[in-house]
């Protein structure tokens, strides 16, 4: 392990880990990344001994600033795009009623144990003697390559004791694409009560990284099967399972939300356009009748849905500001391409998608093909091929008429100098004409023809031109 631990900053450490005489240690995730080859910017350094002063040490050294957290016995240092923090050996015990432990002094062994997964034990000794020497009592390395997230400890213990680590267990298996131990998934659908001791901010922030994940289903097929899902999120329980009348069913909502998920983490790491492929069918089950002779039928899921995701967001301590109204602009939008990609494409339907889209339009297209589920192939090809010309008339209608991000050519201040009139109804009724007439393509996006097209309505209403300036 000693060529993995070259860096400046260990050399610091392992110097003042001779001068004071105690045992240093990196743990945690930078060991277990360095095992996956993955890059970790975060280092955590556990000392036999008081953490604090030791990294008032080493940042002495590194002439950094240390920021220090006496309440947790932490310190924290910031060295070009690394942050290290450092902490004394402890021992933790539990209440009850509260993740936060009791904390005592103790060995690095006992520091270990209080470790959330044995994939998160593994210890790489920085002080002399036994620099480089990897120390892993819990088989860390045998569930690294077997692919297993597994407690160092008894599982029930484990969860019961802080049960945000149910959730960090299932977070770890969608990042890392690793099986959750069957003992281990066995504990967490015994405590998925305890879950209510958790604030919703820490649900949240660890809800965003399963969906942050390269195969977010990974994680939420774990948080269904387990029953947490019906704990931190039930709404989304609701799209799970098929309904049957006269023999006829529809598809299961759950499972193609997740897939549609999938797919549109292939293409895009924005958290919030993957939160818009979790709610675009949210409403589903609200809107859900059957007709018969047709089937079954979600009239208006998409409005619904809409109007559902500020509550969705406030219960889940999303922010509720400009992502939380993307997020409804997608849900409210996301049938429009599809309908245009099934039926013949005019350009007043290319011109309406691209005013209510306007910078969001890549965002949405990306979300509707991602919608395309269907495992029948002849579906999915005319699809695309439909989407690919929809695409190509959305480049070509915005080339010539410029309508993402319209902004009227006449405003409602030129209306009332053309006629002399204060602001009021009539300003209103043009105002509406001219966005209908552009989108229509009565008329072109341009100045000119909107002053025509003004006069020409407002004299038909009654008005009469009293400024030519303009």
């Amino acid at each position: 392990m000693k060529q993995h631990i070259q860096h400046p900053l260990f050399t610091i450490i392992t110097e003042t880990a001779a001068e004071q005489n105690v045992q240093a240690y990196v743990i945690g995730g930078f060991v277990r990344d360095l095992l996956l080859k993955r890059p970790s910017k975060d280092i955590d350094i556990v000392v036999v001994g008081n953490g604090i002063l030791f990294a008032e040490s080493v940042a002495k050294k590194m002439r950094v600033k240390l920021a220090v957290f006496k309440n947790f016995g932490t310190a924290m240092l910031k060295y070009k795009d690394l942050e290290v923090e450092f902490v004394g050996a402890r021992k933790e015990s539990y209440r009850s009623d509260s993740r936060k432990p009791i904390v005592e002094d103790g060995t690095l062994e006992d520091d270990q144990k209080r470790r959330d997964f044995t994939i998160n034990a593994l210890a790489i000794a920085l002080h002399p003697g036994q620099f480089g020497e990897l120390l892993d009592p819990f088989d860390g390395i045998g569930d690294l390559e077997h692919k297993l997230i597994r407690t160092p400890l008894n599982p029930v213990e484990t969860f019961s004791d802080d049960p945000l680590r149910m959730l960090r267990a299932i977070r770890f298996a969608s990042q890392l694409n690793f099986t959750i131990d069957a003992a281990a998934l066995e504990a967490i659908r015994n405590n998925i009560e305890r879950i209510a001791i958790i604030s919703q901010e820490r649900i949240t922030e660890e809800l965003n990284k399963i969906i942050l994940s390269p195969k977010p289903s990974i994680g939420f097929k774990y948080l269904f099967d387990t029953g947490l899902l019906y704990k931190i999120f039930p709404l989304m329980t609701k799209l799970h399972g098929v309904d049957y009348i006269d023999g006829r069913g529809h598809k299961d909502n759950f499972y193609h939300t997740l897939q549609v998920l999938d797919n549109i983490a292939e293409t895009t790491d924005d958290l919030w356009l993957r939160w818009a492929a979790i709610l675009h069918d949210i409403a589903k089950p609200a809107t859900k009748r059957f007709e018969v002779g047709h089937g079954w039928t979600f009239h208006g899921h998409e409005d619904k849905g809409a109007r559902m995701v500020p509550k969705v967001f406030a219960e889940l301590k999303l922010p509720l500001n400009e992502k939380m109204k993307f997020v409804q602009k997608m849900v409210q939008l996301h049938l429009r391409p599809i309908v245009l990609a099934q039926n013949i494409v005019t350009d007043s339907a290319v011109r309406r998608l691209l005013f209510d889209a306007g910078n969001d339009i890549e965002s949405l297209m990306l979300l509707c093909k991602a919608d395309i589920t269907t495992k029948n192939e002849y579906k999915v090809k005319k699809y695309r091929q439909n989407f690919e010309l929809v695409q190509q008339k959305l480049k070509d209608v915005e080339q010539r008429d410029q309508i993402r991000n319209w902004q009227p050519p006449v405003t409602g201040v030129d209306i009332m100098h053309i006629f002399g009139i204060k602001e009021g109804r009539e300003v209103g009724i043009i105002k509406n004409q001219i966005r209908e007439a552009i989108l229509e393509g009565e008329i072109s996006n341009s100045r000119e023809a909107a002053i025509d097209f003004t006069i020409r309505k407002g004299e038909e209403i009654g008005l009469k031109v009293v400024a030519n300036d303009i």
